[in-house]
């Protein structure tokens, strides 16, 4: 199976050791997610400091090791389809837009993220981190 990560995922990783950290460090899926959950990830780390209680050398690890499974994708490659999830998402949230441009751009992709505003369209299939969970144990 193949996701996009949403940055929310990510942000949970860091919070707390959860099943989220464990699926995003030994993920049995392909992920993906769009160069800007990197610089939303960075825009925000005093505050995962604060929340999370780690060092900045462990937010450095912790998050090198988040990301590791995952494709970065940069803006180019699913920049076609930017136009489109505009029209399906941006009037709820802009931020949300590349996720789901990206989401469209490779075929079979499901986006994984805690944001309900994805529900609000339904060409992409939305997976919880509950849902992924059932699915592995199904």
């Amino acid at each position: 199976m193949i996701f996009i990560v949403d940055t929310n995922i990510v942000f949970s990783g860091f919070v707390r050791d959860s099943v989220t950290r464990e699926l995003l460090i030994d993920s049995p899926f392909i992920l993906y997610t769009p160069d800007t959950m990197i610089k939303e990830i960075i825009k925000y780390e005093n505050l995962i400091l604060k929340k999370s209680s780690l060092s900045k050398d462990e937010f450095e690890i912790l998050f090198n090791f988040l990301t590791e499974n995952m494709n970065v994708v940069e803006k180019e490659m699913y920049a076609d389809k930017m136009e489109e999830a505009d029209k399906l998402i941006g009037h709820v949230h802009k931020g949300d837009v590349p996720f789901l441009a990206l989401a469209l751009s490779i075929p079979n992709s499901g986006i994984w993220t805690e944001d309900k505003d994805f529900e609000k369209q339904d060409k992409i299939k939305v997976w919880k981190t509950k849902d992924i969970i059932q699915f592995l144990r199904s």
